[in-house]
């Protein structure tokens, strides 16, 4: 046998009544529940998940519309219907007007006409569950996605002070190498000038300065150029001395950039040799 798709719970005092019920409902894929007093039928629903409730108005005690109202209170999600053999129709609108009771009907019912009812209410019913659970849904996604937001925040936030940093880092080491009292040259594979500082660019070549972006050999001659090949080639350091420059010499150390950059240049540092002028010119 299958699973019972929603639970009934009758509340009547009369026992056939409650067997009427049962007979009008055993063919549906429901799970009946029996009461036969409001207090017996709190007992159930204390134990029991119940879709719907259908009770009789006049009861001993507590009547029908007044247990529908304390369930209501209890169990919101239950839907509530009356049956009711007296043309009290007052209390029971009024009942239905506050939201105590979903609908009502009167005996004797038609029973065709009760099975639709049934099914429209468990219908709802199953609607606003769905509802629900999608309302629930959003709101959980929701909360997930304004925390990867936050986070995402964070992330961007602690990337921005890091490239901030790297950046002040950056222009410090620019700084430092600009005031360095030799003279620095960073030159490409290619034998392109990609890096000078400060002392650097006071050179003058035959009435030429260094220019980013320049051949190395349109102002150092040939050992220059085969120096730098060799220290890439090695991946040493060489030193090339007494080398002219400005009418002054020079010892030009060759240093080839390692780690990451290996292979990718080469550092120049130009290093005064005395104030002694060398006969050679470039």
């Amino acid at each position: 046998m299958s699973e019972c798709a929603h639970t009934i719970l009758c509340v009547d005092d009369e026992i056939n009544i409650l067997h009427s019920v049962k007979r009008l409902l055993r063919k549906e894929n429901y799970q009946i529940l029996t009461a036969s007093s409001a207090t017996e039928a709190l007992k159930i629903l204390e134990t029991n998940p119940v879709h719907l409730v259908l009770a009789d108005q006049r009861m001993p005690g507590m009547n029908g519309t007044e247990l529908l109202a304390v369930i209501m209170e209890r169990y919101p999600d239950a839907i509530r219907i009356i049956l009711s053999g007296y043309t009290d129709v007052d209390s029971i609108t009024e009942s239905i007007n506050k939201g105590h009771v979903y609908k009502f009907f009167l005996k004797p019912w038609e029973d065709q006409n009760l099975k639709l009812e049934i099914q429209k209410a468990l219908d709802q019913y199953d609607l606003k569950q769905a509802n629900t659970e999608l309302h629930t849904k959003v709101l959980e996604q929701n909360e997930e996605l304004r925390v990867l937001n936050e986070n995402l925040e964070i992330l961007v936030n602690e990337r921005t002070e890091d490239l901030s940093i790297q950046n002040q880092t950056l222009e410090f080491s620019r700084a430092i190498l600009d005031d360095l009292p030799v003279a620095i040259i960073g030159v490409s594979p290619e034998g392109t000038i990609a890096l000078m500082n400060k002392e650097a660019r006071k050179f003058s070549f035959a009435g030429k300065e260094l220019a980013m972006g320049k051949e190395v050999g349109d102002y150092f001659a040939e050992p220059v150029g085969k120096m730098i090949s060799a220290s890439l080639e090695t991946k040493r350091s060489e030193v090339l001395e007494k080398y002219p420059v400005s009418g002054q010499s020079y010892a030009v150390h060759f240093t080839p950039l390692s780690g990451d950059f290996g292979g990718r240049g080469v550092i120049l540092t130009l290093r005064p040799m005395g104030d002694s002028k060398s006969s050679q010119s470039h």
